[in-house]
């Protein structure tokens, strides 16, 4: 039986490796990479996904020995979606700015230090980059969507958010806490957030903050594509559409009661 002070850290170990496995859809992974991903002893997490399987939680492939989300998840999804899912009301934009700009566009939504890839639509160029997809996470200020919402918090939360993570040791030393920091002050000023090849070579990024119903920048729009779409003389066309289209995605959500 765990003790009161195993029981939090157990729940966080399910918590990661179900994150884990959400961002290794629709292929699922190893026993052996969910260990390096989550940082968790191959035993423990084998352990862990053994009882997850049992509950349905995660599935795993009995030919290739590879695991997934399970069916009692989506069960479960689809009842949170009722209160979380804004993919209906947010797709129309999404295509129409995918379509007006050409590149890729994106809905992402945080959770927690995160953000997670939710809604994506292609451009009509046909060189694209594949850095993001459904399902993809990225911690806040690493990716444009992530940096526009940290961007957007107050600023004793972004001091709070660095306090705790350290992007440099995983992202290089161009995601330390002084270069975001920098990145962080330019957003403000333009209130758009640009990734320029900072995740893969040639791959641009920019992103706009959307608000709920109390201020906070819940989800972010993003447009992603190669460098030669990203020209610097095209900046400012690309974040006025993007701030033009967040700003409209939040009026609507401003309407619901969606957390």
């Amino acid at each position: 039986m765990p003790t009161h002070g195993q029981s939090p850290a157990m729940v966080a170990r399910v918590a990661a490796l179900l994150r884990a496995l959400g961002a290794s859809e629709p292929t699922g992974t190893s026993t052996t990479e969910l260990g390096k991903v989550t940082g968790l002893a191959r035993p423990t997490a084998h352990r862990l996904l053994t009882s997850l399987a049992a509950e349905g939680l995660v599935d795993r492939d009995a030919r290739t020995g590879r695991w997934s989300l399970g069916p009692e998840l989506y069960l479960l999804g689809a009842a949170a979606g009722n209160r979380y899912d804004i993919t209906d009301r947010a797709r129309d934009v999404v295509d129409e700015l995918a379509r007006v700009t050409g590149e890729s566009a994106f809905l992402s939504a945080r959770r927690g230090d995160e953000t997670v890839c939710i809604l994506s639509q292609e451009g009509s160029f046909p060189l694209r980059s594949h850095v993001l997809h459904e399902g993809k996470r990225f911690p806040l200020g690493v990716a444009s969507a992530g940096l526009a919402i940290l961007s957007h918090l107050p600023t004793r939360d972004v001091d709070d958010y660095f306090a705790r993570v350290n992007l440099e040791s995983e992202w290089g030393e161009i995601h330390s806490e002084a270069s975001l920091r920098e990145r962080i002050e330019s957003t403000r000023v333009t209130g758009y957030a640009v990734n320029p090849a900072l995740i893969v070579e040639g791959s641009w990024g920019m992103g706009a903050a959307v608000f709920d119903r109390n201020g906070r920048p819940a989800w972010a729009l993003s447009l992603t594509g190669v460098e030669t779409r990203f020209r610097p003389a095209r900046h400012a066309e690309l974040g006025t559409l993007l701030l033009e289209y967040a700003h409209t995605l939040s009026n609507r959500l401003k309407t619901h009661a969606v957390n």
